[in-house]
């Protein structure tokens, strides 16, 4: 077992966490002022809340072994100041790096939630990437994927070839775009539903045994589209 500190940014929700063999002993979160992640008040916290978790760890002199963190995808900036934020407490304090994916983690509430599953369900986790587009991964119960992550143009279509199948469970923010637009008889969704960095133990213990760590120096986050600067609008 391991003490790790867990960061998560990737939407307007941030949250911080730590965990001790294998229980979450410590979370705090804010969200945006503006709804955005990345900026307002998430931004400006987030030092704060890691220098919080790291101070309680210290006054009760818990030793860390890593620092998880929410890799993506998700927003640009969030993510770039949450990896950001990792970085610079692993060289500080000389820890590893676990990169955990954000699609896979919104998956963790609904496989350890109350609601109960059908044994042959897809879990479908998405984010929000604007307009009718999400950021969307597929997999099974044991959460092996059943298809990669890809950025989704939203219709009655899209995962019609899933749907047909059995029943697929559509979760976060990304999902409440679809509740329109899919109806098919095996579409379920799942309301309420955001990355937290106190679901983050199961899946950063897991690379965290497995010997799964990222290179401090090199990891970059999994932004999947790039990003494109626009001019504020006070300028056009």
């Amino acid at each position: 077992m391991a003490t790790i500190l867990h960061i998560e940014t990737s939407t307007a929700l941030c949250s911080v966490a730590v965990s001790e063999d294998g229980q979450c002993i410590y979370h705090s979160e804010t969200g945006g002022e503006d709804g955005k992640a990345g900026k307002g008040a998430s931004a400006e916290r987030l030092g704060t809340m890691v220098d919080e978790a790291l101070s309680f760890t210290d006054s009760h002199a818990i030793p860390f072994d890593a620092v998880a963190v929410s890799c993506g995808p998700g927003s640009y900036t969030g993510l770039r100041i949450g990896t950001s934020m990792a970085k610079g407490v692993c060289y500080g304090r000389d820890l590893k790096l676990i990169a955990v994916p954000t699609l896979a983690l919104l998956c963790v509430p609904v496989l350890l939630g109350p609601q109960e599953l059908e044994d042959d369900a897809l879990l479908c986790p998405m984010l929000d990437a604007r307009r009718m587009e999400v950021y969307a991964a597929l997999y099974d119960r044991a959460l092996r994927p059943v298809r990669g992550t890809q950025a989704d143009i939203v219709d009655g279509e899209t995962y019609r070839q899933w749907l047909d199948r059995g029943p697929v469970y559509f979760f976060g923010n990304g999902a409440e775009k679809c509740i329109p637009v899919i109806q098919h008889p095996n579409a379920r969704y799942i309301a309420g539903i955001e990355p937290q960095a106190k679901q983050m133990q199961p899946l950063a213990e897991k690379r965290f045994l497995n010997g799964q760590f990222e290179d401090v120096a090199y990891f970059t986050p999994f932004y999947l589209k790039d990003f494109v600067a626009k001019m504020p609008k006070k300028l056009i």
